[in-house]
């Protein structure tokens, strides 16, 4: 269980007890503040029979304890322990005993103050010793010092052992807390970027016939305020992180992939991410600049790493276009503009004279979803430049056309089925035949004005090829699109790119799946997220086992998946809202709804979400009909 307000982190196990174990512990920017907190009770460990997240930053440990024999086997003493990520822990004893009760309450803390990679690769090194410290504790190293404060303060505090201690007087029914505040020394109370009243993101409801529908929404936009953090070098902009816990810092790919799937919460994060990003773009006027720089990653089993920076070069623009569209202001999108021209003129310098984009430093493979990016950057980058009154959209235009019609020559493997796209290119020109999910960029292909999605790479009959295949088993595990196709060599359902279910591509299948048209894949695929978000509590992991849903059986976690994750929160937010079809044009003062006409959910409502930076209210029937309940005064209803 982990309790994320970042910087801060507490994570647990569900007995509640933090043992210094594994990754337990408290933690603020990378560091493990506390590790251990064991609580007793006259003597004795409560008896843990409920734990749970209530917030995104809290978690809620329930213990019982019989002290006297003759209360027979029922408990007499009820235990509550809440967790804050922020470093806090309030424990409370509740009596229902009939007689007054003296009970010591003991809890020993400890510490390494081991940085969070070093925990996980086995190399925490032993305990520190302890001081006492005011009303608690404090442990020293080299790298930092930590300490514990404790209110009422101990009536006893042991160094050598850890050791807090009180004597705590209950009254018939009555209740006694203690609170301890973790913290590093010289740092204040954890202000967390999403608590604050200047939170980027809209507090957005839903309801309807299908109870999972609003726990999914609220748990989505819990996880995403608590993944915000300012940029060091200008703290008025906020950016996501990429999860929790492995990777608590700025993935640019990722921070802007999750901030275009979360725009129906508004621009703000949008314009906070560009910013965040412009200010790490690549200068000069070599190869690499105007690049948004970027880690490589794993891209599974037939095809080398690749850069992220690439992805992240290409999103910039068209997260900026698509911004615009849902009403960010015209003095925010001049000032990112020239980053954004930056970035295509990447783009064109490193097309060259071909039509596709080539793999940076990877040998010079053409991979099907860097194309898919290039498309939608370069057609979403030339609606961007002719409403801004700037030169080169006509050219983009044009290298998207040359794109399209090599794409459709190239890039589609004839077989028994009616054929499917290739997932890359090799430098020799043979294609990657193998059916993955990065196929699913290829139906996302961008906004444009007038609520109108830009035109893909896939022709109609293609597309609707590429429908059946995303829908049929071998994509669709019942519980979201696998990474990899389970006929395909190299499948493991565990697989990071090569079989697990990734919630970000499923999202964007969702999506994209509806915008063409074809809704019962689309349904299909939304549904059984909806499955599995209710068996990770509606907290859904950056990713999880690929295995085939059985009737009674639940996905399998992910043990390396980061959970909450920013990609896998955001798009909780776009599965739902593609029910609606919400496509804004907020320069033009309109706003058009494509519902899903099937209505997989049946009735669903949305409340709190922006558009044109107004709240924005939607309705869709039993029927798939679209109503608009509240929106900004200037917005007309588009055909």
């Amino acid at each position: 269980m982990i309790c994320v307000a970042l910087p801060g982190l507490a994570i647990s196990t569900e007995e509640g007890q933090l043992t210094g174990r594994g990754l337990e512990g408290f933690y603020r920017a990378g560091r493990r503040v506390l590790s251990r907190c064991e609580l007793r009770v006259a003597g004795r460990e409560p008896l843990a029979v409920q734990a749970r997240m209530v917030t995104a930053d809290r978690a809620r440990f329930v213990g019982t304890l019989r002290t006297s024999p003759q209360a027979g086997p029922d408990p007499d003493v009820i235990v509550e322990r809440n967790r804050f990520a922020d470093g806090t822990e309030r424990i409370t004893l509740h009596s229902a005993a009939s007689r007054p009760l003296r009970l010591p309450v003991e809890i020993v803390l400890g510490t390494d103050l081991a940085d969070l990679g070093a925990i996980a690769s086995g190399r925490a090194g032993p305990e520190l010793p302890a001081s006492v410290h005011g009303s608690g504790l404090r442990w020293s190293c080299a790298t930092g010092n930590a300490s514990v404060t404790a209110e009422p303060p101990p009536a006893d505090a042991l160094a050598s052992t850890g050791l807090l201690r009180w004597e705590l007087d209950l009254p018939p029914g009555g209740s006694r807390t203690v609170e301890l505040r973790v913290r590093p020394d010289g740092a204040g109370p954890l202000r967390a970027v999403g608590r604050a009243a200047t939170s980027p993101l809209a507090a957005a409801h839903a309801e309807g016939d299908d109870l999972r529908v609003p726990a999914l929404l609220r748990t989505s936009v819990e996880d995403l305020q608590a993944l915000l953090l300012r940029d060091s070098a200008n703290p008025a902009d906020t950016h996501l992180a990429a999860g929790a816990p492995w990777r608590c810092g700025l993935a640019p790919a990722d921070a802007l992939a999750a901030a275009r799937m979360a725009l129906p919460l508004g621009t703000g994060l949008a314009a906070g991410t560009l910013r965040t990003l412009a200010r790490t773009q690549l200068p000069g006027s070599g190869a690499q600049a105007g690049m948004i720089p970027g880690p490589r990653r794993d891209a599974g089993p037939h095809l080398p790493p690749q850069c992220t920076g690439t992805e992240a070069t290409l999103l910039f623009p068209a997260l900026l276009a698509e911004a615009r569209r849902w009403g960010l202001p015209d003095q925010e999108t001049e000032e990112l503009l020239p980053a954004a021209e930056r970035c295509l003129a990447w783009l064109r310098t490193t097309l060259g004279d071909g039509p596709y984009l080539r793999d940076v430093n990877e040998g010079g493979s053409v991979r099907c979803e860097t194309q898919a990016h290039a498309h939608r950057a370069a057609l979403l980058g030339a609606d961007l430049l002719d409403a801004c009154g700037r030169e080169g959209g006509a050219a983009l235009r044009q290298r998207a056309q040359t794109l399209r019609t090599a794409f459709r020559e190239d890039f589609w493997v004839e077989d028994r089925g009616g054929g499917r796209p290739a997932a890359a290119r090799r430098p020799d020109g043979s294609p990657v035949p193998h059916l993955g999910a990065a196929a699913v960029h290829l139906l996302d292909t961008g906004l444009l004005g007038g609520g109108e999605p830009a035109p893909g790479l896939l022709d109609k009959v293609r597309t609707e090829h590429l429908a059946r295949l995303l829908g049929s088993p071998v994509m669709d595990s019942g519980w979201g699109l696998r990474g990899l196709g389970a006929k395909e060599p190299g499948f493991n359902p565990f697989g990071h790119r090569a079989g697990a279910v990734r919630i970000q591509e499923t999202a964007l299948a969702v999506a994209g799946l509806a915008a063409a048209g074809y809704e019962k894949e689309a349904s299909s695929l939304l549904r059984g997220v909806l499955v599995a978000a209710e068996t990770f509590s509606y907290r859904l992991p950056e990713m999880y086992a690929g295995e085939q849903r059985t009737e009674g059986g639940a996905p399998l976690p992910h043990p390396a998946a980061c959970r909450p994750a920013a990609t896998a929160a955001a798009a909780g937010v776009l599965l739902l809202t593609t029910l609606a079809g919400i496509r804004p044009d907020a320069p033009a003062g309109t706003v058009t709804l494509r519902p899903v006409r099937s209505a997989p959910l049946g009735e669903v409502g949305f409340t709190g979400l922006r558009v044109a930076g107004a709240p924005f209210s939607v309705r869709v029937s039993r029927l798939g009909l679209a109503m608009v309940e509240e929106a900004a005064d200037e917005l007309q209803l588009g055909v």
